[in-house]
């Protein structure tokens, strides 16, 4: 379906992140406020453009390091969880066709799969960035104003 020819889609399925076989033997998905599984190995967070960059910003206020994601086309699942699953790295999707038609994901959403402790990291982070003015939603500074009075503000030294 989602290729023009067999060499086509089996390079897509070697190209795709997948954990060993046999490293886990069930997947349970719950909320993670309901507490239902104390210690996941992984959390989805489904975000717009804007409350993702906030969420990477929080990843990087401390010990920054650069993210490089990559996009293996139709399968948002080895892109996000499979991979920050195999890497144990924080992975950023764009939702697939089956996850927008069958899941129900908004056209506007992308999918982040991070560890519990690198959730944590970027919710302290985006505290922090919310006590210096920068928070979600992100208020557009205006056509008619002259970004140069606000750009001190925002990026002036303390």
């Amino acid at each position: 379906i989602w290729h023009g020819t067999q060499p086509d889609a089996q390079a897509r399925q070697e190209a795709l992140d997948v954990v060993p076989y046999g490293r886990y033997q069930a997947m349970a998905v719950s909320p993670l406020d309901s507490g239902r599984i104390p210690d996941p190995d992984i959390c989805l967070v489904y975000a717009t453009p804007g409350q993702m960059i906030i969420l990477i910003n929080g990843l990087q206020y401390r010990n920054y390091r650069k993210f490089e994601w990559s996009v293996a086309g139709e399968s948002a699942c080895a892109d996000s969880w499979g991979r920050a699953l195999k890497t144990g790295e924080p992975s950023l999707s764009l939702p697939c066709y089956a996850e927008r038609r069958y899941g129900g994901v908004p056209d506007e959403e992308m999918l982040m799969a991070l560890k519990p402790a690198d959730l944590r990291v970027a919710v302290n982070g985006m505290q922090a960035l919310a006590k210096n003015g920068l928070r979600y939603p992100i208020a557009p500074y205006g056509i008619q104003n002259d970004p140069s009075a606000g750009m001190g503000v925002s990026y002036g030294k303390p």
